[in-house]
């Protein structure tokens, strides 16, 4: 074999080589990514973690609910869910169905619809209690951002 034919077959044998030895993980599934975040906002209920229930929120964050669009920033969604669930403790938070995830073919867009229903108590301004239940359905939007999922959005209601 000449000198001319030895170097491209070397340089494939080394490409070659360097491909099939290379442990490449295989990509996350984003609609298990999406399943995570959202049992990680069913632990935060639970848990009564405010910080937990927000970790994936971008600070562009838009809410629709009760009529109203809103963009509140992260500080007063913090600050909203620590009074909120500092008064609360659930005994049930669960999903009623198993929650309905869909992902953009691009995977930079994706939405988790859920259906819960929640039982606890609730402290009062008197500081006494007083029994909480309710049944909620929401859709969650997320957007892949620099290879992390972000909630930009809820659009939610309860059931009457």
């Amino acid at each position: 074999m000449t000198h001319s034919l030895l170097v491209p077959v070397f340089a494939a044998s080394v490409l070659l080589a360097s491909c099939s030895s290379t442990n490449v993980a295989p990509s996350p599934d984003p609609r298990a990514e999406l399943l995570a975040l959202h049992e990680e906002a069913m632990r935060a209920h639970r848990e009564s973690s405010a910080d937990l229930l927000l970790r994936a929120d971008a600070p562009d964050y838009v809410s629709a609910n009760r009529g109203q669009i809103t963009q509140p920033s992260l500080d007063v969604r913090r600050e909203r869910f620590r009074q909120y669930l500092g008064t609360t403790r659930f005994s049930e938070y669960i999903d009623v169905v198993p929650p309905i995830v869909r992902v953009s073919d691009d995977g930079s867009l994706g939405w988790v619809i859920v259906q819960v229903r929640a039982t606890g108590v609730q402290t009062t301004q008197e500081g006494g209690s007083k029994p909480l239940a309710f049944e909620s359905a929401w859709i969650e939007l997320y957007e892949r951002r620099e290879g992390s999922w972000y909630r930009i959005g809820n659009v939610s209601n309860f059931r009457p």
